[in-house]
């Protein structure tokens, strides 16, 4: 079945034809497979093409928290619930005896993000955060299915003129965050679906957070110890 057939069974609404429950259960069936298919082989390539520099982001972070820095995280939409997942994950531990570390969710002020927003532009809501709360030797990580979130390059630009360490998720291509020049570590999926961009990125920083703790198993009794969870 091609797509085309494929969305006339799904939406035949669209086509001026009433749906026939026998094709449209098949058509549903067969949409399941395809799009589990494409999510497996869009995260094998993303990762056969980025296991290493995967591994150099987890250093990168490991080396922030080895000099008492923290992770920044920023995203949009739903960019911006990873963004809040990642640094739930740093901050709450789930695997017993590794230690909280610090997380901060720049999306999570609803007041400031609108603050911002309202008064100089949403392009500033996480430059105003950084300089606020920043210093050298943080880490910064934004997410976006394009590349392209203008918030995000700004604050980029905003960290590295601060001395902090910068990391990316995006797709396609890599839009701006690729081509402006300004991201230490970027990991990019390869494909223009936001669905299949989203897994992939859930998936590497799960793999980046097991990484990091991994890294830092060897640094116990250290200043990473503050607060075992």
């Amino acid at each position: 079945m091609g797509k085309e057939a494929d969305l006339k069974a799904l939406y035949p609404f669209l086509h001026g034809t009433a749906q026939e429950p026998a094709k449209l259960e098949a058509a549903l069936l067969h949409s399941v497979a395809e799009k589990a298919r494409e999510s497996r082989d869009t995260n094998a390539r993303f990762f056969a093409a980025q296991a290493q520099t995967l591994v150099a982001m987890a250093k990168a972070v490991a080396r922030i928290y080895r000099a008492d820095g923290r992770l920044f995280a920023m995203g949009n939409g739903g960019s911006s619930c990873d963004a809040a997942h990642i640094t739930v994950e740093f901050t709450h531990p789930v695997t017993a005896g590794r230690p909280a570390l610090a997380a901060v969710n720049l999306t999570a002020d609803i007041a400031m993000l609108s603050a911002v927003g309202n008064d100089i532009g949403f392009e500033h809501v996480f430059v105003r955060q950084l300089v606020a709360q920043a210093r050298a030797g943080d880490g910064l990580i934004g997410i976006s299915t394009s590349g392209n979130s203008a918030n995000l390059i700004a604050a980029f630009a905003k960290a590295k003129e601060m001395g902090l360490a910068t990391i990316g998720l995006a797709g396609g291509d890599g839009g701006r965050m690729r081509a402006a020049g300004l991201v230490d570590h970027l990991l990019v999926v390869p494909s223009d679906s936001i669905h299949r961009v989203q897994e992939c990125h859930v998936a590497a920083y799960h793999i980046l957070w097991d990484l990091v703790h991994t890294l830092l198993a060897s640094d116990r009794g250290s200043a990473t110890t503050r607060g075992t969870a």
